[in-house]
């Protein structure tokens, strides 16, 4: 059995940016376009009045204050409401294997390796651009890759299920390497028409190469051990499939896009992440006083605040769980993983770290990693 490391991580980061003024400006003016044109159903208590949003509103939800997209005139459109993507043919590269060959060659880069060094790619997301072939082989092929490729999709838990996976692989040997790459596009199936959550989402890609520990370059991260929970919930929700034109759905209806029983979600989670990590660390003779760093899933700064509290005893600061969503917002199963490539050059030689996302399923994945010299 092989240690495992990993080595590096990298970033496609969108040429987009909305701020959350432009996002309430849309968003308002949205509302008033709905509201006149249902002013009779109003009035007849059938329909319900939509409300104005406001930047102090968001930014006390979640600490949020902007966000990266791909295409943000078609979001801020108040007649569309969703990004306008012009459709490529299948003989040019994907739009989201595009962003997720720009990070895993950030991720190669850095750790000054080629694609003939990895033998596997996953692609680990919220959600895919299509069914098969899998984004992964495409991906695979486009990087060069030598072996194999697959998709899974555990919601924001994407990227450290994946990692468990990539883990498990260079630790028996059928793999050297692995890249892990996360390609969230979630403005394509966040709900910017609703109030109660038009501000959480943004895009991005981050790529996680793990490979044995021998082949690794100095200053990696050691990786200690990982480990997964989920448990069913219907509280964060997307029933849009393969089966929705079956159904005769219309892609507009509010259950076909993200929703989610935010309060809900909140009480539930912090709790269960907090004692995921605690046993996790546990099972290692580890203690979270013994953590030089926390790099948490970036949903929701209250959220964050209140599990680093839990594990710690005391208030956390940044320094102890850094933030990135203040610029990025929600970006799914990524947020995890732009905390620790935006936060780990401090980290000194046999210090600690915790990875751990949590999200839709309910699930939560953890990965605890140790600097090397």
């Amino acid at each position: 059995m092989h240690r495992v490391a990993i080595s590096s991580t990298g970033i496609f980061t969108p040429p987009e940016v909305i701020t959350n003024a432009e996002l309430v400006a849309s968003y308002n003016a949205y509302a008033a376009l709905q509201n006149a044109r249902h002013a009779d159903e109003i009035a007849a208590g059938t329909r319900v009045t939509l409300t104005d949003s406001s930047v102090e509103f968001i930014e006390k939800a979640s600490g949020i204050q902007r966000r990266y997209v791909m295409e943000k005139t078609g979001v801020l459109d108040p007649e569309r409401m969703r990004p306008h993507f012009t459709p490529r043919p299948d003989t040019e590269i994907s739009l989201m294997a595009e962003i997720a060959v720009k990070a895993c060659q950030d991720a190669l880069s850095a750790a000054g390796k080629t694609a003939a060094d990895v033998d596997g790619v996953i692609c680990a997301s919220a959600n895919m651009q299509r069914p098969y072939p899998a984004m992964a082989i495409e991906i695979q092929t486009a990087l060069g890759v030598q072996g194999y490729g697959f998709d899974m999709n555990v919601a924001c838990s994407s990227a450290t299920f994946a990692l468990e996976q990539a883990v498990n692989a260079v630790r028996c040997g059928s793999a050297r390497a692995v890249v892990v790459v996360n390609p969230e596009i979630t403005s394509a199936h966040q709900a910017w028409i609703d109030r109660d959550c038009h501000f959480i989402f943004g895009d991005v890609c981050t790529a996680i190469l793990v490979e044995r520990l021998d082949l690794a370059p100095a200053g990696s991260f050691e990786v200690l051990g990982t480990k997964l929970l989920s448990t069913f919930s219907n509280n964060i929700r997307n029933n849009n499939g393969f089966m929705s034109r079956s159904e005769d759905r219309d892609p507009d209806d509010r259950d076909q896009l993200f929703r989610q029983e935010g309060r809900k979600v909140f009480k539930e989670v912090c709790p269960m992440a907090a004692e995921h990590i605690e046993q996790h660390l546990k099972s290692l003779d580890l203690t979270p006083q013994q953590v030089r760093r926390f790099w948490l899933h970036q949903a929701n700064l209250g959220m964050n605040q209140l599990i680093a509290k839990k594990l710690l005893g005391r208030d956390a600061t940044v320094d102890d769980a850094p933030v990135i969503l203040d610029e990025f917002a929600n970006t799914a199963s990524a947020g995890s993983i732009i905390s620790f490539h935006r936060h780990h050059a401090d980290i000194a030689a046999g210090e600690v770290g915790v990875i751990c996302s949590f999200g839709a399923g309910y699930s939560i994945g953890s990965v605890v990693v140790k600097r090397l010299p």
